[in-house]
């Protein structure tokens, strides 16, 4: 069953990045900070960038680089997933894959 969540009462004063609400795949809390977070994909910030702002993928990741990984609005900022792995149980212990 999907569930709709509100983002303004779930996630209350975390910093939206403007324009890029659809590269948000989550919202994560960690012990000792204010608030959740909202967690944006790079890859889907870029793509944003690319196909919106007409960026080459160097100039996209040059401007989320300096200008969104950079920033700092509050202790509520933005966090980003840069790769998503798969762990893998081994006999000899674990193994991370990137997931495509």
């Amino acid at each position: 069953m999907k569930m709709t969540v509100d983002i303004d009462e779930y996630a209350e004063g975390a910093v939206l990045l403007d324009g890029l609400e659809g590269a948000i795949i989550g919202i994560v809390e960690d012990f000792g900070s204010p608030g959740r977070k909202m967690l944006y994909s790079k890859q889907g910030i870029l793509n944003i960038l690319q196909e919106r702002d007409l960026m080459t993928m160097g100039e996209a990741e040059e401007f989320y680089d300096y200008n969104i990984l950079g920033l700092h609005a509050s202790e509520q900022n933005a966090v980003f997933l840069d790769l998503e792995i798969t762990p893998i149980k081994k006999e000899d212990g674990w193994e991370y894959q990137l997931k495509e």
